[in-house]
């Protein structure tokens, strides 16, 4: 099973002052910055997922690549503009939920392999058209005439896509996307796929489903799958189902997921094999909006804050393990969270994460080089960086599923 990890130009300074929170003053992003496959031992992905319409911009808006990243992607390539090592591939696709609202895609076939072409991708997705509702009753009188329209929509586009990609002898390899409102019309996808040519197919419009409803559709698509064909499942993760997912003929899937819980997730901050702890919350005094506005009304002086939090980082970056540091921490922890007016209090949880203290347990360089930084929920340089130490977590339990599979083959 390969793992892609989306693009959104997530990058860490490896000059980043933990002490001050500063950057240094001559740092230049894209020069100086890193990607997760630069700041750990190895890549956490075998490939990353580039989409146009993070890159160009779509419908809803610009993308996420300034004018001069955007032209340095297309002058450099992707594979330079990454700085990607040996054996990371780079898989394009349009970014189909950025126009999901239109009628039809706002992008061509052509337009699409133009992108992939220019930059240099290994491999892209034909452009498609989100389906945005599933029944596992095909006669329901629920079923929304647009899901099919959409559907085959996509497979007219991909097979205008695999047509120029033969057309040109493009070194583009083709992936076709397949979109679905069940399983039955999944199946049907993928078989009309397979007879124009792709021997890679991207499985769409799948993130809202539940476990039991991709499990249903990929049991439909295992119907007609032909040997060799290769499953691709976009924006799921799921570890726990990967094993039954890889049983059915997935063979790659793309995620967020593990990197985002970093920072958007109420609980699951911090991965390890086995569970996941909660992040130490201790928010910039000039970057905590109702901290400010309390500062500002005159309800919190702005020199107690400041005191405190300096006071809780220096408790946490003292942090021997033993039960009187826990306490103190936990003091200073409790103290900064009535401070910012906080709507929930994490003590309970952050006593269990100070217990286990997994960044002393984890081989990971990030965690190596900054110990309980990687522990603290606050800013982009650590939130980002424990993204990357999850994304390391989520390979080893790649590795640990196949290596289970070896054993029960």
């Amino acid at each position: 099973m390969r793992f892609y990890f989306p693009d959104s130009q997530d990058l860490v300074s490896p000059s980043y002052d933990f002490l001050r929170d500063e950057y240094p003053a001559h740092r230049v992003r894209q020069r100086d910055d890193r990607y997760a496959h630069e700041v750990l031992s190895a890549a956490p992905y075998h490939g990353i997922l580039v989409s146009k319409s993070i890159v160009d911009g779509s419908i809803k808006g610009a993308g996420k690549y300034s004018t001069a990243q955007r032209a340095r992607l297309h002058r450099m390539g992707v594979h330079r503009f990454f700085r990607l090592p040996s054996g990371v591939e780079a898989l394009g696709d349009n970014g189909a939920f950025n126009y999901v609202d239109e009628a039809v895609p706002p992008v061509t076939a052509a337009q699409t392999l133009d992108f992939y072409e220019e930059c240099g991708f290994d491999a892209g997705v034909s452009t498609d058209h989100v389906v945005f509702g599933f029944t596992e009753d095909p006669s329901s009188d629920d079923v929304n005439p647009d899901w099919e329209e959409r559907r085959r929509l996509t497979l007219r586009l991909a097979e205008e896509f695999i047509a120029l990609n033969r057309d040109r002898c493009s070194s583009v390899e083709p992936v076709g996307a397949a979109q679905g409102w069940s399983p039955e019309s999944y199946a049907e996808s993928v078989s009309s796929l397979q007879d124009l040519g792709y021997e890679r197919i991207a499985l769409g419009g799948m993130v809202p489903l539940k476990t039991s409803q991709i499990l249903a559709s990929l049991t439909a698509i295992g119907d007609v799958l032909k040997i060799g064909t290769q499953l691709h499942l976009l924006g799921i993760t799921r570890v726990e189902s990967m094993d039954d997912f890889a049983n059915l003929g997935v063979t790659s899937f793309d995620s967020t997921s593990a990197f985002r819980q970093a920072f958007m997730d109420d609980r699951k901050n911090f991965h390890t094999v086995e569970r996941a702890y909660v992040a130490l919350r201790v928010p910039q005094v000039d970057g905590n909006p109702t901290l400010k506005r309390a500062i500002l009304a005159g309800n919190v002086s702005q020199k107690d804050a400041i005191t405190a939090e300096r006071e809780t980082l220096k408790a946490l970056r003292s942090y021997d393990g033993s039960s009187t540091s826990r306490r103190i921490c936990l003091d200073r922890l409790g103290e900064y969270e009535a401070i910012c007016q906080s709507k929930k209090s994490y003590l309970a949880a952050y006593e269990e994460t100070l217990k286990a203290a997994p960044w002393t347990r984890c081989d990971c360089r990030i965690c190596r080089d900054h110990g309980v930084e990687i522990g603290v929920f606050r800013g982009t340089e650590r939130n980002k960086r424990r993204g990357f130490h999850n994304m390391s977590v989520l390979a080893a339990k790649m590795a640990q599923l196949k290596s289970h599979r070896r054993t029960d083959g």
